[in-house]
């Protein structure tokens, strides 16, 4: 049985974001994604004779975009490099990608663990096309191609040998999709392929400072297996160094259903790629205007918006995390904060509490319920700001707000949520003139209990109060009631 503890796991990623620009890298075929076979290719895609490249200047942009997110140094000289090989699904014989000058270089992505927080560093982030697909189910004596994502433009962020667990590149690819996501660069959808991650893993004693061999596993495709594929290739690692046995450096893949990789080809060096600058594509400067005007455009990241959720609205670290976890379900609540009186007020807190308890409560539970997304949601924010009115005034209590409001609203998304009260006589009484009649009822029904909470049973008072609430068919202001009852039960 090899001794886990006794040895180091070593772990550099190299992510692959597909850039949510409309056309390729270097033509302008689509890049949308699910078309039928071969369908968004041109001459350029399939490299015939005579086709020249063009650069697309959105990709550009959206590199240089995440490079300043990551506190990156942007590279101003920039050119193209052919990296040759031969692969099927790969038109032209070789990839175009930045090699020598990657279009980012350096910077870091934070992580938060459970032993703490730190930062994976960079080593660069650069831009190139990306491949084919082969398709092996579709004929079962051939292998077919589609060459639709050949040429789609991807970004690769490749860390340092930084991460010391599958727990943290768990994180790490976590925080990257939503980062891209934030950035509105990449759908981070890993399903559709949009989001790939290869994964370098070696191991060593610990103590050791010299790296180990290390094997590639390719093509990760979701943040789950990116973890499985870690934890067990480690484990095989560290059980060939116990058998005294080699590792051969080599690149591999993961099976999913059964949670093991396997030997695909041994690992290839830069030098088999034969790397030379590519003599179509002209080099590419960024000056100091460009690369601050693109600066301007950067959103308020996750990190930021907690910080101003926590200071500003009062919510707690936990919720402001919630809430920002998605870019979409942040914005919406932002919108909802629009609609909010102003915070010289004193009362935007209140209610920006209020905001926070019905987007993690009702609405995120009708999200899960239905898989949708907030993007999916049928009431605009403004509606949900006076159905958050309606409750904080008292008007309506929240316990009808949620389960019979929120329903008929639901139904009804243009509809006045007032007028929706009235209707389904929702609208919360604060007459004391005409809850106390309620409540002397119920202390006549419970004559017993209310001697026992007289005799000290305090808890009783729980039990009136819903009862109240029965007999009012929830109408009765909650507070006004609390007040009246202790009033009586004092006599």
């Amino acid at each position: 049985m090899s001794d886990l503890n006794a040895y180091e796991i070593v772990v550099g990623l190299e992510v692959h974001a597909q850039l949510l620009t409309k056309s390729k890298l270097f033509c302008g075929d689509s890049t949308a994604y699910g078309a039928e076979p071969n369908t968004h290719i041109s001459p350029i895609t399939l490299g015939h004779p005579g086709t020249l490249p063009k650069m697309n200047k959105k990709a550009i942009e959206f590199a240089v975009k995440i490079g300043l997110a990551c506190q990156c140094e942007i590279e101003k000289h920039n050119y193209f490099a052919r990296k040759n090989y031969f692969y099927p699904d790969l038109p032209k014989g070789y990839q175009i990608s930045q090699h020598t000058t990657p279009i980012c270089k350096g910077g870091a992505v934070k992580i938060k663990t459970a032993s703490g927080e730190r930062n994976i560093r960079l080593n660069r982030i650069h831009m190139e096309e990306d491949a084919g697909k082969s398709l092996h189910e579709v004929d079962p004596d051939n292998s077919c191609i589609d060459y639709n994502r050949a040429g789609t433009p991807l970004l690769e962020i490749v860390t340092e040998p930084d991460i010391r667990s599958a727990d943290e590149a768990f994180t790490f690819i976590t925080e990257v999709r939503k980062l891209v996501r934030y950035l509105e660069i990449c759908d981070g959808n890993m399903e559709e392929g949009s989001l790939r991650c290869d994964a370098n893993i070696s191991v060593r004693p610990k103590g050791d400072t010299k790296l180990g061999t290390k094997v590639e596993v390719k093509n990760l495709n979701s943040i789950r297996n990116v973890k499985r594929a870690i934890e067990f290739e480690s484990k095989r690692l560290i059980d060939l160094l116990e058998k005294g046995e080699t590792i051969v450096q080599q690149t591999r893949s993961f099976d999913a259903n059964s949670g093991t990789t396997f030997s695909i080809r041994d690992k290839e060096d830069a030098d088999d790629y034969r790397y030379f600058a590519d003599p179509d594509l002209t080099p590419f400067q960024l000056d100091d205007v460009f690369i601050e005007t693109i600066r301007k455009t950067l959103p308020a990241l996750q990190q930021e918006r907690i910080f101003k959720y926590v200071k500003e609205y009062q919510l707690s670290e936990y919720d402001a995390q919630v809430l920002t976890e998605e870019k979409e379900f942040s914005d919406y609540f932002e919108k909802i904060i629009s609609f909010l009186p102003s915070p010289q007020t004193g009362e935007v807190q209140g209610l920006s509490k209020a905001a926070a308890n019905w987007l993690l409560g009702p609405v995120k539970s009708w999200l899960n319920e239905n898989n949708k997304e907030i993007n999916d949601f049928p009431i605009a924010p403004e509606q949900m700001v006076r159905l958050i009115k309606l409750v904080s005034d008292n008007k309506v209590s929240f316990t009808a707000a949620s389960t019979k409001l929120f329903a008929h609203l639901l139904k009804q998304p243009s509809a006045d949520p007032g007028q929706i009260a009235l209707q389904h006589d929702l609208i919360q009484q604060s007459d004391s003139a005409i809850i106390e009649p309620v409540i002397d009822k119920v202390l006549e029904k419970y004559a017993d209990k209310v001697m026992e909470y007289k005799k000290g049973k305090k808890g009783l008072l729980s039990l009136f109060i819903g009862e109240v609430m029965k007999q009012s068919k929830g109408q009765a202001d909650p507070k006004i009631t609390n007040e009246i009852l202790l009033k009586k039960l004092k006599s």
